[in-house]
């Protein structure tokens, strides 16, 4: 049986009545996909937050009453709130469980996690917020309310949940995640001399299916936020001359839990060492501003901004595209337009990649002797031969080529 939540929204400072709707709008999707069902929404207006409760004491004795009459069990908070908070409210009732966003994502996180990878970077930004929120409902387990933020650890079934036990676990899991990243790094460079390609964007944009539109490539699409946490990487080959390597990132969201971001750098890394970034924005949202600004601030704490990028507007098919077609095209001029779900226009997104190659293009000259045939031909694949001459003793060829494929050249060349 489904728990059915309250959602609470705060407008104070900058923000006003749309934005916490809109705001409240995708944590009602949030909370869907954890497996709640949502029965309504509660906003209050407030000059300055209240350290205690966050909201007023009157709202939240008013809040609690009302989630009661309604059967709610779970209440969520669009902002976080600190430890003491969480505390304080469960002094207050222990029939209502109350949570903020940040546990709402981590539980999702939680339930999507498919690979060791994944479960443990969860496992660790879980425990990271849990530490300092212990509270009655999270201490002993014969105790917990159960369900949607109150899980124990991830696989965790039959421990004592304090502080000393998390603080060892967690010590672990930084090692195994560790242990993780050395091996993505040998990967890595494995794969230094290949143009790689990252797709990144808000979750739901369709970036599963754009993967699954350039590459042909069978991967998990599910319109469903967060269908998938772990990074894919495909080779694709553009045209004769040009392969890349793409890859396909988790989504982000806004307000994403810092412990998450930390503990995903690892999956992350593919965008931090890719040559391009394909931002795929959703055309058909009305919160396109929004979420390429939520995008953007990510790249930046991940240092992948400086990254050359290419924004991309996903699901022009969509009625709701239509829209406000123009003002993308005034907002985003450089962007491509595209649909990935019907293959609309994805040679032109294709041809923008090998452009964008081609101005990384170099011309070398290399020569070789008559004995080096094997070296010649390879020094011939997925390059442009510009010229080619027949001395007594060698054989010289200048060649074109992007960096990357010239310095792959040049690398088993001294083999």
């Amino acid at each position: 049986m489904k728990e059915r939540a309250l959602l609470v929204g705060v407008i104070y400072g900058e923000l006003n009545q749309k934005i916490v709707d809109e705001h409240l709008e995708e944590l009602q999707l949030l909370a869907e996909t954890a497996g709640a069902e949502v029965v309504g929404n509660v906003t209050q207006n407030l000059k300055r937050i209240n350290p205690s409760l966050f909201i007023g004491s009157g709202k939240a004795e008013q809040l609690i009453n009302q989630a009661k009459e309604l059967g709610v069990s779970l209440i969520i908070f669009d902002d976080e709130l600190s430890p003491g908070q969480i505390k304080n409210y469960s002094n207050f009732t222990e029939e209502v469980k109350v949570i903020d966003r940040s546990g709402l994502i981590l539980d999702i996180f939680r339930q999507h996690a498919q690979t060791k990878e994944a479960k443990t970077q969860v496992e660790l930004a879980q425990l990271e917020y849990m530490l300092p929120r212990l509270t009655r409902a999270w201490t002993h387990l014969e105790r917990q309310m159960g369900g949607i933020g109150t899980r124990a650890g991830a696989g965790e079934t039959q421990i004592e949940v304090d502080r000393r036990l998390i603080r060892t676990r967690i010590s672990k899991l930084k090692r195994e995640l560790e242990k993780i990243k050395r091996e993505r790094n040998t990967q890595s460079k494995r794969r230094k001399n290949q143009f790689k390609v990252a797709l990144v964007g808000y979750t739901n944009a369709g970036k599963s299916t754009l993967m699954k539109a350039i590459s042909g490539a069978d991967v998990f699409i599910q319109d469903q936020l967060f269908a998938t946490l772990d990074t894919t990487v495909r080779s694709v080959e553009l045209d004769s001359s040009h392969t890349i390597l793409l890859s396909d990132t988790v989504g982000f969201v806004r307000k994403l839990p810092h412990h998450l971001v930390a503990s995903f750098r690892s999956t992350l890394k593919e965008v931090v060492d890719s040559d391009l970034i394909l931002l795929i924005l959703d055309a058909s949202s009305g919160q396109v501003e929004d979420h390429y600004q939520t995008i953007m601030e990510v790249l930046k704490d991940l240092g992948a901004d400086r990254h050359q990028i290419q924004i991309v507007l996903n699901k022009i098919d969509r009625d709701e595209a239509d829209e406000h077609i123009h003002f993308l095209k005034r907002r985003f001029a450089d962007s491509i337009f595209v649909s990935a779900l019907n293959n609309l226009r994805i040679e032109i997104l294709s041809q923008r990649i090998i452009e964008i190659i081609d101005e990384n293009y170099q011309i070398v000259d290399l020569q070789f002797s008559y004995q080096d045939s094997k070296k010649m031909a390879l020094a011939q694949e997925g390059v442009d031969v510009l010229e080619r001459n027949y001395d007594d003793d060698c054989v010289r060829l200048k060649i074109k080529g992007a960096r990357w494929r010239i310095n792959q050249i040049q690398s088993s060349l001294l083999k």
